[in-house]
C-alpha cells in the first residue's frame, strides 16, 4: 500500500491515513495471518436496553469513575487511529484503532483501573480518619495491572504487595518495583499467583485490588471496570456521529471488554454493535464459557505470546455483563503477533509508526484471519458498510520483549 501523509483533526484525536486505492493490498503475506482456531456464536446474545444494574456497571458508577479520572493530572484522551489501508484491503467502510500505548505513563489501558480502585480505597480510608500510609494493597498480575496498582499506591501514599507468576518478565517485575512495590514471584501460572495473593492478604489484613471478581468479592473489580469505561466513552466522543458496527475486543478475565461494552450499551441500547471477543486458543476461558453458557475454568498448559490474555477463569462481574452482550467469541493462535507488531512499528499498517504490544495485535489478527475465511466473514456480519473498532490495549510494556518480537516479525 502507498500512503500519503497523516492528518489530524483539531483535537489530534483521530489520525486518518490516506492511501491510493488502486494499490491497496494486505501488508504482509498470508503465511503470517493468524488462524481462527475456534469460533463460537453466542446463543444468549440479546439486543436490549442497557440494564443499568444496581450490582454491576451502571450510570452512577460509570459517571463517577469517568469524572474522577478526567481530573487526574496529565489526563488526555488516547488517540483513535483510522486504518484506511486495512479498511480498503478488507472491503469495509472503516477500521479504527484505539491506541492505549499513550495512557498516562504506563503504556496500557490498565492505568485506568487499578490506580482508580486504589485512589477510591485510600480516599475512603482518609474519610474514616485512618492513615493511608498504614494501608497495604495487593494483587496478582501478568504485569500491566500490577503496574497500575503499584503506581496508584505510590500516588496515594500506601504500600503495595504484588504477586507475579513464573512467566512474567523481569522487566515488568522491575517496572512495578520502581513504583515502590514489593514483588513476589510464584512458581506457577496466573491462578497460582492469585491464590498466593489471596492467602497472604487474608493472613496480613491487606486489601486485594484484583481485576477479577468471585463470590463475595465484587466492589474493587467493579471500580476497576468502571475506570476502563473511559476508553469506550472517549471512542464515542471521538467518532461523533459515526458509530461502529463491530468491536473486536481482546479479552482475558473480561474487565476491559466490559469497559468497552458498557458505555456503548448505554449510548446505543438495542443497537449495540456486534461485540466480538478475541482470545488466545491457549486460554480461551470466555469462549468456552459462552459455549457452555456457564463460567468455565480453562487449565492453561501453554503460554500465549499475548501475555495479558493468558487468563483461565472469567470474572463474575464481567460474565454478568458480557454473557448477554457478546455476539461471538474467537480464539486465535500466535502466528500474527510478531509480524503485526513489526508492521505497526514500521508504519505499514497505519501510515505512521504505532507502538503496539502483543495483545494490541489480537483484534487486527482476528479481523484479517476472518477475511481469509468467507464463511466466518459472513457469520460475523462483515460487509462494505462495516465500521470496525480495534483496541490497542498496550504499547511496549516490556522494551526487551517488544524489541525481540519486532525483530522476529521483520524476518
Amino acid at each position: 500500500a502507498l500512503f500519503a501523509p497523516t492528518t489530524l483533526n483539531q483535537e489530534g484525536l483521530i489520525a486518518s491515513v490516506k492511501c491510493k486505492k488502486e494499490f491497496v493490498v494486505l501488508p504482509f503475506s498470508s503465511a503470517e495471518h493468524a488462524k481462527i482456531v475456534k469460533h463460537v456464536k453466542n446463543d444468549r446474545f440479546n439486543p436490549s436496553p442497557f440494564p443499568n444494574s444496581k450490582n454491576n456497571l451502571n450510570d452512577a458508577v460509570i459517571t463517577t469513575a469517568q469524572s474522577t479520572i478526567t481530573r487526574w493530572p496529565g489526563y488526555t484522551p488516547t488517540p483513535l487511529m483510522s486504518l484506511e489501508s486495512i479498511a480498503e484491503a478488507c472491503g469495509v467502510r472503516a477500521v479504527y484503532y484505539k491506541d492505549e500505548a499513550h495512557r498516562f505513563d504506563l503504556k496500557s489501558f490498565k492505568a485506568l483501573g487499578g490506580a482508580y480502585a486504589v485512589a477510591k480505597l485510600v480516599n475512603d480510608e482518609k474519610k474514616a480518619g485512618r492513615d493511608p500510609s498504614k494501608l497495604t494493597v495487593t494483587t496478582a498480575t501478568d504485569g500491566n495491572h500490577g503496574r497500575s496498582v503499584s503506581w496508584g499506591a505510590q500516588l496515594a501514599g500506601c504500600r503495595s504487595e504484588i504477586y507475579i507468576h513464573r512467566h512474567v518478565s523481569t522487566a515488568r517485575e522491575t517496572a512495578m518495583a520502581q513504583f515502590g512495590a514489593n514483588v513476589t514471584r510464584v512458581n506457577g501460572n496466573y491462578e497460582a499467583s492469585l491464590a498466593a495473593c489471596k492467602a497472604d492478604a487474608a493472613a496480613h489484613g491487606w486489601h486485594i485490588i484484583s481485576d477479577t471478581s468471585w463470590d463475595g468479592y465484587r466492589d474493587i473489580p467493579l471500580l476497576i471496570m468502571a475506570g476502563y469505561t473511559l476508553i469506550g466513552r472517549e471512542v464515542i466522543d471521538q467518532l461523533g456521529a459515526e458509530a461502529p458496527t463491530h468491536c473486536l475486543l481482546p479479552i482475558g478475565v473480561g474487565g476491559l471488554a466490559s469497559g468497552i461494552v458498557a458505555p456503548f450499551w448505554q449510548d446505543m441500547n438495542e443497537n449495540l454493535p456486534c461485540m466480538i471477543s478475541v482470545e488466545s486458543y491457549m486460554s480461551a476461558c470466555f469462549l468456552e464459557s459462552i459455549a457452555a453458557q456457564t463460567p468455565t475454568l480453562v487449565d492453561i498448559t501453554e503460554e500465549t505470546l499475548m501475555a495479558g490474555l493468558s487468563c483461565g477463569e472469567v470474572s463474575q462481574l464481567a460474565w454478568e455483563l458480557l454473557q448477554p452482550s457478546l455476539s461471538h467469541c474467537l480464539a486465535i493462535d500466535d502466528t500474527a503477533v510478531a509480524p503485526l507488531m513489526a508492521r505497526f512499528a514500521d508504519g505499514t499498517i497505519g501510515g505512521v509508526k504505532i507502538e503496539a504490544g502483543e495483545c494490541s495485535t489480537s483484534g487486527l489478527a482476528a479481523l484479517l484471519a476472518a477475511k481469509q475465511d468467507p464463511q466466518c466473514w459472513q457469520n460475523l456480519g462483515f460487509n462494505s458498510d462495516s465500521v470496525i473498532l480495534l483496541i490497542g490495549s498496550e504499547g511496549a510494556t516490556d522494551a526487551d520483549i517488544y524489541a525481540e518480537l519486532i525483530s522476529l516479525g521483520q524476518n
